[in-house]
């Protein structure tokens, strides 16, 4: 067999995936662990769904597998690092949600920046056309915020760790590129959009969210775990930031014992920013079409399979751009550089690996501080 789709897909998408490869569509093994195991033994490309993980168990099950493709966006129960020892490509339709994303922050930014957005109406609202605009994370939904606020007369600022301050690419989206500490002190609306790494856990917490702007609003649709959550709730708490939409958030967040548990200024949707008809077919076809292209370059053989960590292989994790050409995201790097991001503008950028430039994301609070001899506004 050469691809399994263990997920629901389009009728069309289907057919034309039938007429070149031998191909079972079969959604009820997501529910069927045991039976999904049995099944990848000569399986050579899988389509899974976000609640079957992917990991070095379920990798060692499948000695043929080449590509593993996931409709639905967001990576969480994706292990990258053993993808990539074993050889196996990760392919999504990573910049086909971006208009969506797009559409979704912008109405979220005027519902945060008008009054009653909290049920009161105690304070006047704000005008995009007035407003600084801050974009964390460089993702594909940056480039359509920047043309949606731009025709608003907003003036935007942009921070992203994979992108030295003078990248043209700033010059190209019409955004000013800042520090994340200038960033914040600057924008009366943040947008966060940077994919999740674990070493981006916390990153906006102490370091960065006290000193944020008073009366900000912040939209993001990066995991929860970007933030500090219990520095979050403090601002929010006391004012610091008047409201926040948070479209990704992990499970019981909200519950009683949790730091945002009845903060009224916060509003949270279960990653819908994405999910919208048009999204979904552009996504689905961009993942069909890379998977096409991996099954008739890649032998009908058992890959050499190393779970190794000390032996990396180095395999790609693709993500289809808008006209369905996948972009490759580099291995993991040593601790000392900073992770690419997986965002369509990677392969024409090095990523920022001094801790000592403006634009560089400090890897530890030690490392930070080794970098500057004295404390200093990033």
């Amino acid at each position: 067999m050469d691809l399994l789709i263990v997920e629901p897909i389009e009728p069309e998408v289907l057919q034309w995936l039938e007429a070149r490869h031998r191909v079972r569509h079969a959604p009820e093994l997501g529910r069927e662990p045991r039976g999904l195991r049995q099944q990848l033994f000569n399986v050579r490309a899988v389509v899974l769904p976000p609640s079957v993980r992917v990991d070095e168990e379920m990798l060692s099950f499948a000695p043929m597998l080449r590509a593993v493709g996931r409709f639905a966006p967001g990576l969480e129960n994706i292990d990258l690092d053993a993808c990539v020892r074993a050889g196996v490509e990760v392919v999504r339709g990573a910049s086909a949600t971006a208009p969506a994303e797009a559409e979704f922050m912008l109405g979220a930014l005027i519902a945060l920046l008008r009054p009653g957005a909290d049920g009161s109406r105690a304070a006047p609202g704000r005008e995009l056309a007035s407003a600084t605009i801050g974009l964390i994370g460089m993702a594909p939904a940056a480039r359509f915020v920047s043309a949606m606020l731009s025709g608003f007369g907003s003036r935007l600022v942009g921070y992203d760790p994979t992108l030295h301050a003078s990248d043209p690419l700033w010059g190209r989206w019409r955004i000013e590129a800042m520090g994340v500490r200038e960033l914040l002190q600057t924008a009366d609306a943040v947008c966060v959009q940077l994919p999740y790494f674990s070493r981006y856990q916390g990153l906006l917490g102490e370091r960065y969210l006290p000193l944020c702007k008073p009366g900000q609003v912040l939209v993001s649709t990066s995991h929860s775990a970007i933030f500090d959550l219990d520095v979050l709730a403090a601002a929010l708490r006391s004012g610091r930031i008047s409201g926040a939409w948070l479209d990704s958030v992990e499970p019981g967040l909200l519950e009683p014992d949790r730091p945002l548990h009845g903060i009224a200024t916060l509003h949270t949707s279960p990653r819908l920013a994405g999910y919208t008809q048009e999204s979904r077919v552009r996504g689905v076809w961009a993942v069909a079409h890379r998977l096409d292209e991996v099954l008739a370059q890649t032998p009908r053989v058992a890959r050499d399979f190393r779970v190794s960590a000390a032996t990396p292989l180095s395999g790609p994790v693709s993500m289809p751009g808008p006209l369905g050409a996948a972009v490759s995201a580099p291995a993991p790097l040593d601790d000392g550089a900073a992770e690419p991001l997986p965002a369509a503008e990677v392969s024409e950028v090095p990523a920022a690996a001094d801790a000592a430039d403006d634009m560089a994301l400090p890897l530890s609070p030690a490392a930070d501080a080794a970098a500057a001899p004295a404390p200093a506004s990033r």
